[in-house]
């Protein structure tokens, strides 16, 4: 590459957001200057081209300035905010990345180019697998280890067992229906939009689905879309969903907690709570909040199985696609409307 110099734009921390959706009041844009020069690179570090920049609920609970119990450290001001990414290698110091690998980094600088130390990059993919490149971010990502590690570990689905799933056309969400149905289960799940609900009844497989924006009474409609109860309930939402669903479940049932994104919005001492855990007690109900990271151990076994599915077509992906690194506070700001469907992705200028 004969250019030296390149001008890269990167989104940092400006000010705290501790309520509401972040805007650009929050998040600046701001454009520096990276020499590829080789002496100029450390030892054990390379220069990646952001190819794809995944955009998560996670990333809007590092921008509150408080804690509040929550399981990421927030965002620094005046510094970079990261998110999973694939890049293409264009410089390296490392004996292990070559100029071309593509990359897949779990804490990219969101911006177009960045220097990172090249133990931090999970793995290479191979552009050549057939296997789409967001695929990576999503069915083969976070995303879809979260909902396998959901379902199928803490779970442990049966065939005809009763599962619902909130947020069932999010990125996580349609992972999770579509695995609980492989197993044999019956699986419901609600949505924000009509649109939604045809789209994961069509596309993903589901049982059936409703629109909780219609829905007056959560408790109404739970019986009516499940008469013989739940058996588990993987939580994305939180907050009076998660209240309904406690009325509902069945006896040993189980209930992942992999998100409550109606609560990310809110200080703590605003978000709902939830008046009928007692009900845990009499069914003898196992809830359990997980991360991925705890299940690293199991990830050889996730991709093995997912992989699979993908080649056999038993597995759908649908995605928002934003473009150019300019959209990235738009793009955060649809994960909390009705707007975005699937994973939302960034896809930059190669």
């Amino acid at each position: 590459m004969a250019t030296t110099v390149v001008e890269s734009k990167e989104w940092y921390m400006a000010a705290y957001a501790p309520e509401g959706v972040p805007t650009s009041d929050h998040l600046k844009l701001r454009s520096v200057n990276l020499s590829l020069a080789g002496d100029s690179i450390p030892d054990g570090h390379a220069i990646v081209q952001t190819l794809f920049i995944s955009v998560d609920p996670y990333q809007r609970t590092r921008m509150t300035g408080m804690q509040d119990g929550l399981y990421f450290s927030q965002f620094k001001l005046d510094e970079v905010i990261t998110a999973f990414s694939i890049g293409r290698v264009i410089r390296s110091k490392d004996d292990n990345y070559k100029e071309g690998d593509i990359v897949l980094n779990p804490f990219s600088p969101i911006a177009n180019y960045c220097v990172v130390p090249a133990g931090s990059l999970i793995r290479k993919i191979d552009p050549t697998s057939g296997v789409p490149l967001p695929d990576y971010l999503s069915s083969l990502g976070v995303p879809g280890f979260a909902a396998w590690v959901g379902i199928e570990v803490l779970g442990e689905p049966k065939a005809g067992s009763n599962v619902f799933v909130s947020a069932a056309a999010g990125a996580v969400g349609m992972y999770a229906g579509q695995l609980a149905k492989l197993k044999g289960c019956r699986v419901v799940g609600s949505t924000g939009s009509d649109e939604k609900v045809k789209l994961i009844k069509d596309d993903f497989g589901y049982d059936d689905a409703f629109n909780y924006k219609k829905e007056t009474d959560l408790d109404a409609a739970l019986s009516k879309y499940f008469p013989d109860g739940i058996d588990i309930y993987f939580d994305n939402v939180g907050g009076e969903m998660l209240e309904a669903v406690l009325n509902h479940v069945n006896k040993y049932a189980r209930i992942p907690i992999c998100g409550m994104i109606s609560e990310y919005k809110k200080k703590w001492t605003d978000r709902d709570g939830v008046r009928n855990l007692l009900n845990m007690v009499g069914k003898e109900i196992r809830m359990e909040g997980f991360l991925v990271g705890s299940y690293l151990d199991r990830f050889g076994d996730f991709a093995k199985e997912m992989e699979s599915y993908i080649k056999e077509g038993k597995i759908s992906s649908k995605y928002t696609t934003y473009h150019g690194v300019e959209s990235y506070v738009e793009s955060l700001g649809s994960l909390f409307t009705s707007t975005n469907i699937g994973k939302v992705v960034i896809e930059f200028k190669s």
